[in-house]
């Protein structure tokens, strides 16, 4: 949506022109999916759709909000002192719970705001269009109210925002991505230590497509929560031979040795520690230039989150299944947190088209309504933009 565009819906809602623009994107995990929270390394990427906003200070203490995606709520408005979690604000929770987690930290903002949302992320399709939310709100009140915040922390204040306001044990993955992404850059992240590294995607002559199946991740909450609850259980059991502070502190060659009673919770930590060194044999991969050995890794990646973690599902299983017998497929695999949402393929150029056909046929086919697909461009994090001269 353009400049003018967003700012004619503005004046329409909050009677006077806004100041400034921002934008945060969504993003995608290219490999090392649920090894977040076990300690171990991911590999996501910034996109090039995402969270726009745009806004202006008030001289009074009331934030109003309003959302493009979310007409049917109005003008949701605030006051400064009144910003504790109200279920009926639904999506406005994550501009207070920034508010406030910002608030806590002793930066100072002493004046409301007119902020207008209008977000591309389509709506449970795991992009994360919640973290997304929170980074564009904490880029536009550190530029409006000049507090100074060193990117790194708002990261950290985004998933305070999950996980203390709004009640959401996820990791910080989402929020690194989103505040710290590179134009024509993957992020290899250490999630235990936070020591990060931008890895150059060069995919000349391929493109990466996302494949969202139109199924909202019902189960995606409470599965989640459950494994995580496994994978507490399967450390601890581990523990027993050899203390470590994270699943992703094992090698699978040191998991191999060891005898388990529950098979279930070996599953499981299996997963954990064999998608941490796919990720890290994954930077090594793109490092060196081997696409093909990078398409295999994600191909082993949804086997073993199908096999093992278990949180696929009929959908995803069904696109990235066809996905591998389209010619031009480099590899495919889900993304997110499963049940539900999104995967992701890297195709040939000129395979793309035919691809996109073929795929979708399949899962119509099999599954009674259409996916829908998307070509993601790898782009920037969380920044203020420049706006258009009209």
């Amino acid at each position: 949506m353009t400049d003018q565009t967003l700012e004619a819906q503005f004046e329409q809602r909050f009677g006077s022109p806004s100041t400034h623009r921002f934008f945060a994107p969504g993003r995608i995990n290219l490999i090392g999916e649920h090894t977040d929270y076990n300690g171990g390394h991911v590999f996501p990427c910034a996109l090039t759709f995402g969270t726009h906003a745009i806004a202006r200070k008030r001289d009074d203490q009331r934030f109003r909000f309003y959302s493009l995606n979310f007409e049917q709520d109005g003008i949701i408005e605030v006051a400064l002192d009144e910003l504790a979690y109200d279920a009926t604000h639904s999506w406005a929770n994550y501009a207070k719970g920034m508010i406030t987690v910002l608030q806590e930290a002793g930066y100072r903002i002493d004046s409301g705001c007119d902020i207008l949302i209008q977000g591309d992320i389509p709506n449970g399709a795991g992009l994360s269009s919640s973290a997304s939310l929170e980074l564009v709100i904490g880029v536009l009140l550190d530029r409006l109210y000049g507090l100074e915040i060193p990117r790194l922390d708002l990261v950290r204040f985004g998933q305070q925002v999950e996980n203390r306001y709004i009640g959401v044990n996820s990791g910080i993955m989402d929020q690194f991505a989103i505040g710290m992404g590179k134009a024509g850059a993957g992020l290899l992240l250490d999630c235990e230590t936070l020591d990060y590294t931008y890895a150059p995607l060069d995919l000349t002559g391929y493109t990466i497509i996302i494949m969202n199946t139109n199924k909202r991740r019902e189960l995606a909450d409470s599965k989640y929560n459950e494994r995580r609850a496994e994978c507490e259980t399967a450390l601890a059991y581990l523990n027993q031979f050899t203390p470590r502070e994270a699943l992703g502190q094992w090698t699978t060659s040191e998991f191999a040795k060891v005898a388990w009673e529950d098979e279930r919770l070996m599953r499981r930590a299996r997963h954990a520690i064999s998608e941490n060194e796919r990720t890290l044999q994954a930077l090594a991969a793109l490092e060196a230039g081997e696409l093909t050995t990078f398409g295999q890794l994600m191909n082993a990646s949804h086997v073993s989150l199908r096999e093992d973690y278990e949180v696929t599902g009929i959908e995803l299983d069904t696109l990235v299944e066809a996905a591998w017998e389209q010619p031009g497929v480099l590899g495919a695999r889900m993304t997110g947190a499963g049940f539900g949402g999104c995967a992701i393929a890297i195709v040939e150029d000129e395979a793309v088209d035919a691809f996109k056909q073929a795929v979708g046929e399949h899962y119509e086919a099999r599954i009674g309504y259409p996916a829908t697909f998307y070509t993601a461009t790898v782009g920037d994090g969380a920044r203020e933009i420049e706006r258009e001269v009209i």
